[in-house]
């Protein structure tokens, strides 16, 4: 343990303060709750989705503070004083965003349970890189699992939001 810090009970509740969606939003939480949980069970935001619960598939990625992060590995607490972005806050007015009507133009997903992983990674992804290469694409969503597709949909659909032709294509 470091210096200053204290121990804390797993089972203690812990008054955090975080921005959601651009919405400042309070809790009280246990010490052991991870974010996913916080998002889902308490503010009933369930676009942020459990699959592994591990850290593996991705399909629980938001972002904090501009940077994807997998919230079924970070406690809630670890969040507060922060921006979390979920994939309910890029359409708050219930359209598609720009890039969900790039993913699905281009058929990118199927069942859609990998789906808001998947999009807040390229989310990131095209905040630090506009226009990526089909390269830099497939390498920031190699963290994410999709049982459905091939990938190539998905390539095709960030590429396209991304505004970059598919007709030149890396070997």
């Amino acid at each position: 343990m470091s210096k200053g810090s204290e121990a804390i009970s797993t089972d203690e509740t812990i008054s955090i303060e975080v921005a959601v969606n651009g919405v400042p939003r309070q809790g009280a939480v246990e010490a052991r709750k991870t974010l996913a949980d916080f998002l889902r069970e308490d503010l009933a935001l369930t676009g942020t989705h459990l699959g592994c619960e591990h850290g593996v598939c991705g399909a629980c990625t938001v972002l904090v503070d501009g940077e994807p992060v997998r919230s079924c590995l970070m406690l809630a607490v670890q969040a507060r004083g922060s921006e979390v972005l979920t994939v309910e806050g890029l359409a708050p007015e219930g359209a598609m965003a720009p890039l969900q009507r790039a993913l699905w133009d281009n058929h990118s997903f199927q069942c859609g349970f990998c789906t808001p992983g998947f999009v807040m990674q390229i989310t990131a992804l095209l905040a630090e890189t506009p226009a990526p290469s089909e390269r830099e694409v497939r390498e920031a969503l190699s963290g994410n699992i999709c049982r459905c597709t091939g990938y190539e949909s998905i390539v095709n659909g960030v590429l396209a939001a991304a505004g970059v032709s598919t007709s030149h294509r890396e070997g």
